[in-house]
Formats: C-alpha cells, sequence, structure tokens
C-alpha cells in the first residue's frame, strides 16, 4: 500500500536449505553444447546471456546464483545459462529452438515465488523476463494498461498512479515481483477483497508457445464473447503451457480518500464479527481486512523496529482500510464502524492513522511479518484457502501436533513459532512454523497433515502463491483425479515436449 517498504533485498536468506523431494532428472532432455549456445549468441545480444565456463560461456556461476535459488534459499537449480530477451521475437525463436531440440526452459519473472515454480530444478535454460519491462499503452477513459510482462508491479502502480489510476493487485514483494509472474500465477494480494481475481481484471494477453507459436491476443476489449477464452488458461499456469510476454489490464480509478486503522481483537471469533460488521457498514468502501495474531506481532515490532500503536497485546490484530473519492464520507463510515466495535465490546483497543507516514507504518506491521519470521529462523509457510469459520483452528492443531512430538515445548526445542496471519475476507490463510532450521523431524508432524486438514474442509492446498514444485505431489487434495487428468492433457496439447517448466504443477 502507501509507500510501503518491499524490497526483495531486504529479506534474510535462511543458511540452510530445506529439504524437499527432488524429483530425478529427465534424460529425454538435452544437456546443452557449443552448437546451442551459438545458436543462443545469434538470437541475443552477448550482454543478455549469462553462460557458465560448463558450457563454454565466461560467466562465474556465482552471477546465476539469483536465478537458481529462490530468495528464501529453500528451492536450488543448477542452470548453466540464463536468456534475458528484450523482445517477443527473441522469446519465439529461443522457444522453438529448445523444443525442437528438447531442451527444457524454465520462465522466470522476479522470482519471489514461495513454492519453487520459477527456478529451475536441474539444469533447465532460465528464460527471464526482466528485460522486457515497457508499457506499451495506457488509455486513460478507460484506464487499461498494456505492457511487457517484465514490468515491476511497483512501477507499473506508479506510473498509472500519476495517470489517476491504480493496479487492482498489492503484493508484499510489490518493489520486485514483475506482472507476468503475477498473471502466470493468478496473484491475490491486498486488493483482492476490493477487485477480485485476475481472472477478472487481465484483458488479454500475448503468449508465446512452447514451440514459438505466438498467441496475440492482447485485447483492451471490455466485452469480447468470440469463441473459447485461451487466456484464461494461462492465467495461473506458473510458465507451463506458454511463456507470457505481454499483458493488457484493466486498472480502477485511484482512491483520493483513504483511512487506515489497526485494532487489538480478543479472540478469533471477534475477528469474524468485526469482519462480518465492516461488510455492512463499510462495505462499498472497504479496501482490505487483514488479521494477524500475537506472535506475528512480536515478531514484526522487534525486526521492523516499530512500536505498537496499541496500549497492550491482545490475542489477535486487525488492519482495515478504507478507500474511496469522499473523505467525508469515508471518515464518517469508518468512525461508526469502529465505535460500534468498541461499544460490544469485539474490539478491545483501536488506533486510526492520522496521515500518510503513519498508514505506511500499520501496513508495515501487516506486510512485514514475512520478512520478520524469516529472520528469526527457517520457515515453512502454508498459503491455504479454508472456509472463515475455522480458518485458524489449523494452527493450534499443527501446534498442539508439534508439542505432543516434544519439538515445540521450550526454547531448547526446534520449533520456535507457529502462527498466522492473512485475508480474512478471502479466507486465505498464512500458516508459518518457524523451527531453527529445516529438517525431516518437523516437517513430518505436519506433512501431509496441513493438506489433508485442509481436504477434509474442502480447502485449498495453495490459496494465491501456486503450486510450483513444493505443492505438486500434493494437488490431489485440492482437485479430484478426473480434473487433474485433464490438466494433463491440456499441458500434453500444448507442450507435447514437456519442456516448459518441467517437474512443476503437475
Amino acid at each position: 500500500m502507501l509507500g510501503a517498504i518491499r524490497a526483495r533485498s531486504q529479506f534474510a536468506r535462511p543458511l540452510l536449505l530445506r529439504l524437499y523431494h527432488k524429483p530425478a532428472r529427465n534424460a529425454q532432455f538435452k544437456k546443452l553444447t557449443s552448437s546451442d549456445m551459438e545458436f543462443f549468441k545469434r538470437v541475443l545480444p552477448a550482454e543478455t546471456i549469462l553462460a557458465t565456463p560448463a558450457v563454454g560461456g565466461t560467466s562465474d556461476p556465482v552471477e546465476l546464483e539469483g536465478f537458481n535459488a529462490d530468495w528464501l534459499n529453500k528451492y536450488r537449480g543448477d542452470s548453466q545459462v540464463v536468456l534475458r530477451p528484450k523482445t517477443t521475437a527473441e522469446v519465439s525463436q529461443i522457444l522453438k529452438y529448445c523444443n525442437e531440440n528438447k531442451i527444457a526452459v524454465v520462465p522466470q519473472g522476479g522470482n519471489t515465488g514461495l513454492v519453487g515454480g520459477s527456478v529451475p530444478v536441474h539444469d533447465e535454460v532460465v528464460l527471464s523476463l526482466r528485460n522486457m519491462n515497457k508499457v506499451r499503452s495506457f488509455d486513460d477513459i478507460s484506464g487499461i494498461v498494456t505492457c511487457d510482462a517484465g514490468c515491476v508491479l511497483e512501477e507499473l502502480d506508479n506510473y498509472v498512479g500519476e495517470r489517476g489510476y491504480t493496479m487492482p493487485l498489492d503484493l508484499g514483494a510489490k518493489g520486485s515481483c514483475q506482472i507476468g509472474g503475477n498473471v502466470a500465477t493468478n496473484a491475490g494480494g491486498i486488493r483482492f477483497l476490493r477487485y477480485g481475481t485476475l481472472h477478472g481484471s487481465v484483458l488479454g494477453l500475448e503468449v508465446v508457445l512452447p514451440d514459438g507459436t505466438i498467441l496475440d491476443n492482447l485485447s483492451t476489449l471490455r466485452k469480447d464473447n468470440t469463441g473459447y477464452d485461451l487466456k484464461q488458461l494461462f492465467i495461473g499456469s506458473e510458465g507451463s503451457l506458454g511463456v507470457i510476454t505481454g499483458v493488457s489490464i484493466t486498472t480502477p480509478q485511484r482512491p483520493s480518500a483513504v483511512n487506515v486503522a489497526v485494532l487489538g481483537v480478543p479472540s478469533y471469533a471477534a475477528v469474524q464479527d468485526a469482519f462480518r460488521l465492516a461488510r455492512r457498514r463499510c462495505g462499498e468502501v472497504l479496501s482490505a481486512f487483514e488479521f494477524w495474531d500475537q506472535s506475528c506481532m512480536g515478531a514484526v515490532l522487534h525486526h521492523q523496529q516499530l512500536k505498537s500503536p496499541l496500549a497492550s497485546e491482545f490475542p489477535f490484530y486487525v488492519l482495515v482500510e478504507t478507500s474511496g473519492s469522499n473523505k467525508d464520507h469515508d471518515d464518517e463510515k469508518l468512525g461508526s464502524l469502529l465505535e460500534e466495535l468498541m461499544e460490544s465490546g469485539t474490539v478491545e483497543d483501536g488506533a486510526l492513522a492520522q496521515d500518510e507516514q503513519q498508514i505506511r507504518r500499520m501496513w508495515m506491521m501487516r506486510e512485514g511479518i514475512p520478512e520478520s519470521l524469516g529472520k528469526t529462523g527457517a520457515t515453512y509457510k502454508y498459503d491455504i484457502s479454508i472456509p472463515i469459520p475455522v480458518l485458524y483452528d489449523i494452527v493450534g492443531d499443527i501446534a498442539g501436533k508439534l508439542k505432543t512430538a516434544g519439538l515445540y515445548q521450550s526454547s531448547a526445542d526446534p520449533v520456535k513459532i507457529v502462527c498466522g496471519y492473512g485475508h480474512i475476507g478471502d479466507g486465505n490463510l498464512h500458516l508459518n512454523v518457524v523451527a531453527d532450521k529445516f529438517q525431516n523431524r518437523v516437517t513430518e508432524v505436519f506433512e501431509p497433515y496441513v493438506y489433508e486438514w485442509v481436504a477434509s474442509h474442502r480447502g485449498s492446498i495453495s490459496a494465491e502463491h501456486g503450486v510450483g514444485l513444493m505443492k505438486r505431489d500434493y494437488l490431489g487434495y485440492s482437485k479430484p483425479k478426473e480434473m487433474i487428468d485433464y490438466m494433463r492433457r491440456i499441458k500434453a496439447m500444448f507442450d507435447p515436449n514437456g519442456i516448459l517448466n518441467p517437474y512443476k504443477v503437475l
């Protein structure tokens, strides 16, 4: 949100890699040779290629480190080549050649994902979209922006913001993530409550298929009912069906009046009551309703060096944001809500931001949680969607299992924190288990139990982070066999050689 700090470089990287199941390398994929490198050099300028001596290049392997590992250092591959095209035509030539020669490719945007979807598993070629970062057009009447896939979300938001509009999604990794990756993973974030899913906001896509075919569907039409809406297949496909190179997306008017309040809440039941009343009293201007528990609050206050705006500690905290075009109207709405919440005892304390600086600090208390937990220790992250009434129950359940296993009883035990935070309005919980290091005896307590728990409530094992490598083997907990079979058929139709983002999703 307004001015929040999100630079990816600020995130701490755990020293130890997480132990996870790594599929064996598919023997059908070709190992790169000097002839392959010569082709890439004919297609791309030399400065856009990183290649190690292992494949005849001159780049230090350290230069490829940021492409081979995710920002949590949880997943790591061994790619020897990174290609950074600047045009869709270059992407097309690269994929056509790789498909003909069965060279595996990993499309990569800002590499801010949490499920291993954007890094190689073995020696796949990394196809980075970061050099495709131009705005192609903007319609200041409709608010529709058309841009390259490598545009950074925050920079796009600044661009449309100068023209009176705002991007319909906002993420903690806004300063690093790219719009193509956002679309490929169907990213959610804190504006989902107000503006909904990218399946509704994205109007058109330009996609390069594995055989080099360019699907030019960069439509800027709000209504187009001609044939199958193929772009929907690529939204959330995680780069497994095609490489998104261009996006057209509708942007709403930027609100001129923004209010933020942080509330202290005595129970999760009270969090639900507060949300119910907030929707009733502030429905048309309610833009965010976030919650987190005391463990999250303790970590973020410590690591972000923030001071709580509330006088004491509470089991839960809620951040409410309203945004609209009439300040007096919105102030009255939120003021009436807060008064009613306090009088009913649903909320026991609260603070209303008085200026933009306080708004930024309040948002940092919520958006700084992932970084703060990462600084505390090795963090197991689960992004799950569950019916709101039981959303937080799983936190206590997992904590109980870890205590029973003797792993979470004292400061000497390996598990330090079990906590939850998320988007209450979307039914999306971020369950986090923080340990001193990643180790199997901890993991085995709650995997696959977390997914079994979610499935028992007809939830989703991935609300907004995607499947990637982390959840590939658990997809059946959210989707029946028949649906997975049809997903595989679609994958085989678009990518019969399986070169795009192999080992992921399915």
